[in-house]
C-alpha cells in the first residue's frame, strides 16, 4: 500500500515538473526574442526593443548601431523618430481641447480656419481627420477629396496637419508648447518636440534599398508642418511610459478615452490582420481577436525609421519596437516586429 501511495506521489511531482517545465519553455519570451534578433534572414535588426507590464519592465535590449558608418552601438535609451506615432500624441491634445469645449469633434472645418482656402473645410469635420475618413490624400492639400467625407478610409499625414492648425488655434498655444507639456506630465526625460536644438539628439536614420545598398541619412527631412502627424522624438522606454499614461487615465476622461478608442471606420494593416480592423484616433483598435490591442506603426523609408507601439489592456502590458532603419522592401519591413508581436501573443504575459 505504502508502495503505490509512493508511486502515486512521485508520478504526480514529476508530471508537475515536467507540465511547469513545459510552460517555462512555452513562455520564454525574453530567450525567443534575443535569438530571433540574431538573425539575418530576411534581413537585420537594428533597433530597441521594450516590453514593459504594469509599469515594471519585462525586456529592455538594443541592437545594432546609432550610426552605420561610425559604428557606434545602439543603446536602449537612444532616440528614435516616432513617424506616424506622433498621430496619437496630436490627437490627444486636441481631446484635452474637446474636454475643455475649445473643440468640436463634428465641427466643420470652417468654424475654426474661416479663411482656409479649400472648399471642403465646409465639410470635413475634426473627427474626420483624426479617424483618416476625411478623403484628403495622404500628402496633398490641393486635390480634390477621394470621396464623401466619413463614408470610407483614406490615411492621411496632412490631414493630421490641418487637425494640428486648429489644435493651435484653439489652444492658443503653439504644438511644441503643447508637446512639451505632454511629455513632462507623462516623465518622458528622453523624448523631445524636433527643433533645431533636440535633433542632434536623434539616432541616424538608414534606408535599406531592395539591392543591399544602404543610404544613411544625417537629418530628418520633414518639414514643421509635418511633426503633428509624422514625426516626434522618442525613446523606446518613454513610449511605455506614453502608453501607462494615456491609457491609465492620466491624460483623458474616461469618456473621452473612449472616444479616442472607439471607432466608426475600419481599415486592414499588414502588420495585425488581413481583416479590417478598427481605426479610431491616432490608434488602431483589433477587437478581432481573443486579447484586445491598441497600437499604431510608424514607416517611412526616406526618413529611414521604423516605429511599432502595441498595448494589451488586459494585462497592461507594452510591446514597443523601434528601428533606426526602414526596408525600402515593404514585403519584410515589419518582419521582426511581426515576430515580436507573435511571440508576445503567444506567451503567458498576456493570459
Amino acid at each position: 500500500m505504502k508502495q503505490n501511495f509512493k508511486l502515486a506521489f512521485f508520478t504526480i511531482i514529476i508530471l508537475f515538473a515536467s507540465c511547469n517545465l513545459s510552460a517555462q519553455q512555452k513562455d520564454n519570451y525574453s530567450t525567443k526574442i534575443d535569438s530571433l534578433l540574431k538573425t539575418k534572414n530576411p534581413r537585420n535588426f537594428n533597433g530597441a526593443v521594450i516590453i514593459q507590464q504594469k509599469g515594471k519592465l519585462k525586456y529592455a535590449k538594443a541592437f545594432g548601431f546609432d550610426d552605420f558608418k561610425k559604428k557606434t552601438s545602439l543603446k536602449v535609451d537612444d532616440k528614435f523618430s516616432t513617424m506616424s506615432l506622433a498621430k496619437q500624441f496630436t490627437a490627444t491634445l486636441i481631446l484635452q481641447q474637446v474636454e475643455k469645449g475649445t473643440i468640436d469633434l463634428q465641427a466643420p472645418i470652417r468654424e475654426y480656419l474661416p479663411d482656409f482656402k479649400y472648399s471642403w473645410a465646409d465639410t470635413v469635420t475634426v473627427h474626420q481627420l483624426l479617424n483618416n475618413s476625411s478623403g484628403l490624400y495622404s500628402e496633398s492639400l490641393d486635390k480634390p477629396l477621394k470621396f464623401k467625407p466619413g463614408t470610407a478610409f483614406s490615411y492621411s499625414n496632412v490631414g493630421y496637419y490641418v487637425a494640428g492648425l486648429v489644435l493651435e488655434k484653439q489652444s492658443g498655444k503653439n504644438f511644441e508648447t503643447l508637446v512639451k507639456a505632454l511629455f513632462k506630465t507623462c516623465k518622458m526625460r528622453n523624448s523631445y518636440y524636433p527643433n533645431e536644438t533636440n535633433s542632434q539628439f536623434l539616432t541616424k536614420g538608414h534606408l535599406i534599398k531592395k539591392d543591399g545598398t544602404i543610404n544613411q541619412f544625417d537629418k530628418i527631412s520633414f518639414t514643421i508642418d509635418q511633426y503633428w502627424g509624422s514625426h516626434l522624438i522618442v525613446s523606446a522606454q518613454d513610449l511605455a511610459k506614453w502608453n501607462e499614461c494615456l491609457h491609465n487615465g492620466k491624460l483623458l476622461k474616461s469618456t473621452t478615452y473612449k472616444m479616442m478608442t472607439g471607432y466608426s471606420i475600419t481599415n486592414t494593416h499588414i502588420l495585425f490582420s488581413e481583416k479590417p480592423i478598427g481605426y479610431g484616433y491616432g490608434l488602431r483598435i483589433n477587437d478581432k481577436e481573443n486579447i484586445l490591442e491598441i497600437g499604431h506603426t510608424g514607416f517611412h523609408p526616406s526618413e529611414g525609421f521604423t516605429a511599432v507601439n502595441l498595448y494589451y489592456p488586459k494585462t497592461d502590458t507594452s510591446v514597443i519596437v523601434m528601428e533606426n532603419q526602414a526596408n525600402e522592401n515593404f514585403e519584410i519591413a515589419y518582419y521582426f516586429e511581426q515576430q515580436i508581436r507573435k511571440i508576445i501573443k503567444n506567451s503567458q504575459l498576456l493570459k
